[in-house]
């Protein structure tokens, strides 16, 4: 790219919700998902993300209502979940609130019956064997387009413009955006950020696929999405989370953010809730997605917390119910993320470094810092009996404000910490 991008500024305290539309309401549309706006405004989120609204391929369609990532025509809505001016309407109400919106974008591939495949067969790979549209690996309800076709690169450019100035949203989510040639990317990103700064966040991993961050504002944390797995599962030592944590460091040079979670659609449909995956360990670990350096994603339900599997082709409404047993816990994180200077994402006036404590083995403890203001972090990754400590060097002094307990508190060099079997606890300076 030939000038520097210009990237928008909510980035640096931005959170993203995903939306899973079609579970989100026993009705699955845009007007009934609507009636929640103003809670999860109340709770703090900032940026939405909708999962993709276009039309499904009916097609080698799988299940009864299809893969949200089929799409059968890029400039369409799908009509299970409404028209376009209910899609239209919902996203002025969100603006009014103060949210962003960003929407899914998947450009690697359509369902089979998408309307290209009749007016343009020429923008789709052909499989050798076959001599009909090449399926995308291990999923054969897509096909993959050609973007080597320059007639397909200006087309799918407009196509992403179509929602930018009909809709006026913030920004895209591009679906396996490293499956996509990097130099598409190039060319998309400045022609659309011509219409209107947006943000991008980037399905790929930066520690695989670095030069697309280029292009990109923020990408996921896949290696850490695996690592923390691994750890509570197998065991593994507090060492082998530091030695990922380093990568990242090294690899965002100040500039990408990377995005933590410890749910999506992808991991609750087929890898499990996030209480599956991670166990006692979960609320400490989206403690930590909330203050590490980076930009924390929250999926549809975790709030209420939802236990179960979503299906991903099948209509399977999420099952509120009137007492939000998290919300208070994200609301809380939500929000001090948002509004704390010391944890803003990719700002070059911010530290973030791992504290050196008596109980190393068992703590995972870490400062942030921007100038006067700090956040420190305390996480017991660990079980059995309660671990007291001390933190050796480099720890907080002045007053402070547990972020759960809400109690406030003077720290200096002889503060002695208690956390539980897997607790934390999150002390930050008046803002």
């Amino acid at each position: 790219m030939s000038t520097p991008l210009s990237r928008v500024e909510w980035r640096h305290s931005t959170n993203v919700y995903e939306v899973n539309l079609r579970q989100y309401t026993p009705e699955g549309t845009f007007n009934a998902f609507a009636a929640h706006l103003p809670r999860l405004r109340q709770m703090g989120v900032e940026t939405l993300w909708f999962m993709p609204v276009t039309p499904i391929s009916k097609e080698r369609i799988k299940g009864t209502l299809g893969s949200y990532y089929a799409c059968s025509d890029y400039t369409r809505i799908n009509t299970e979940f409404g028209s376009l001016e209910d899609f239209r309407k919902l996203i002025n109400q969100a603006h009014q609130l103060g949210f962003k919106v960003i929407i899914d974008w998947v450009a690697n591939h359509t369902g089979w019956d998408h309307v290209w495949t009749r007016t343009h067969p020429e923008y789709y790979k052909k499989d050798p064997q076959t001599g009909t549209f090449k399926a995308a690996s291990g999923m054969d309800d897509i096909i993959e387009l050609d973007f080597k076709n320059t007639q397909l690169v200006q087309a799918m450019i407009e196509a992403m413009q179509f929602w930018v100035k009909r809709f006026d949203i913030d920004g895209f989510r591009c679906d396996l955006a490293f499956w996509v040639e990097l130099d598409f990317w190039k060319m998309a990103r400045p022609a659309l950020d011509a219409l209107k700064p947006l943000f991008w966040l980037g399905e790929l991993d930066e520690l695989e696929h670095p030069e697309y961050m280029e292009v990109f504002d923020a990408s996921y944390s896949w290696t850490w999405m695996h690592k923390t797995e691994d750890f509570y599962k197998k065991h593994l030592p507090i060492s082998s989370l530091d030695a990922v944590l380093q990568r990242y460091a090294s690899a965002t040079n100040g500039i990408s953010i990377p995005a933590w979670f410890t749910s999506n659609h992808d991991e609750n449909s087929w890898n499990g809730t996030e209480f599956e995956k991670y166990g006692d360990m979960t609320n400490a670990l989206a403690v930590f997605s909330f203050t590490w350096n980076g930009m924390p994603l929250l999926y549809s339900g975790q709030e209420l917390p939802n236990l179960k599997r979503l299906k991903f082709f099948d209509r399977d409404p999420i099952e509120w119910n009137s007492e939000l047993k998290l919300a208070g816990f994200y609301q809380k994180l939500l929000q001090l993320h948002s509004k704390h200077p010391a944890l803003r994402a990719a700002d070059t006036s911010v530290t973030t470094f791992r504290l050196q404590t008596e109980a190393n083995e068992r703590v995972f403890a870490f400062l942030r810092k921007k100038e006067n203001q700090q956040v420190l972090v305390l996480l017991n990754l660990s079980s059995g009996d309660p671990v007291r400590f001390h933190i050796q060097e480099h720890g907080p002094e002045g007053e402070f404000t547990e972020l759960f307990s809400q109690q406030s508190i003077r720290l200096d060099g002889y503060s002695e910490y208690l956390l539980t079997s897997w607790d934390y606890k999150v002390y930050f300076s008046p803002i």
